[in-house]
């Protein structure tokens, strides 16, 4: 089977079977999101969505975030991972947009990488899911699923990932194409115990040998 081949067969069945897809993250504008995927690195949507209300309601823009100190922010996000780090990128991350961005997220890479705690990743996200901007985000769930479906073959990086998936998806596809391997990859390609019985895709996969 072609390369262009697979794309087209597993596109098309994440096309009829998964005809929506979204982010599992809990937000109301591009704000709300950046600092919901800042919280996000390395701890579970779940988890960041049971902390950000409490959080937005403390500081519900970044005029207001970029005023308080770490400390202060520590108390309301203490239970996501590496709470101290966090806590410093989110301040950190709003006096950026206030002196150099007027309050607002920007809608392009190369802004979104100056703010601190925003890594390619999580810009790439912002990009697709607040301002639906043609980007891939590769995180653990799409790294692992593209290659065992043969959509790269034996990448050996996130940014090698990317690249290759931007080739060969189209530019229209690519905001919902990013969730549905990320949901795939939580739900049914997991890692230590992938549930191939429960996959659709058998048919086109490589780690099943086809």
């Amino acid at each position: 089977m072609t390369t262009k081949k697979r794309y087209q067969h597993i596109i098309d069945w994440f096309l009829v079977n998964v005809p929506e897809a979204k982010s599992e993250l809990e937000f109301r504008n591009p704000y709300e999101l950046l600092v919901a995927v800042i919280l996000s690195a390395q701890c579970t949507d779940k988890r960041v969505n049971m902390t950000t209300p409490a959080f937005f309601e403390a500081f519900p823009t970044p005029e207001v975030l970029a005023l308080t100190s770490p400390d202060v922010v520590y108390h309301y996000v203490k239970s996501i991972s590496y709470p101290n780090n966090k806590a410093k990128s989110l301040v950190g991350m709003a006096q950026k947009l206030m002196s150099d961005f007027g309050g607002k997220v920007p809608d392009n890479m190369e802004e979104l990488l100056t703010l601190p705690g925003v890594g390619r990743k999580t810009a790439s996200v912002i990009l697709i899911c607040a301002f639906e901007k043609p980007a891939m985000p590769v995180d653990t769930h799409v790294f692992r699923v593209a290659n065992r479906l043969g959509l790269t073959d034996n990448s050996k990086s996130p940014n090698e990932t990317e690249k290759i998936l931007l080739a060969n998806i189209p530019e229209n596809l690519l905001p919902i194409a990013h969730h549905w391997f990320i949901l795939h990859g939580r739900y049914i390609c997991q890692a230590r115990k992938p549930l191939c019985g429960e996959c659709g895709l058998i048919s086109w996969c490589k780690y099943q040998g086809h």
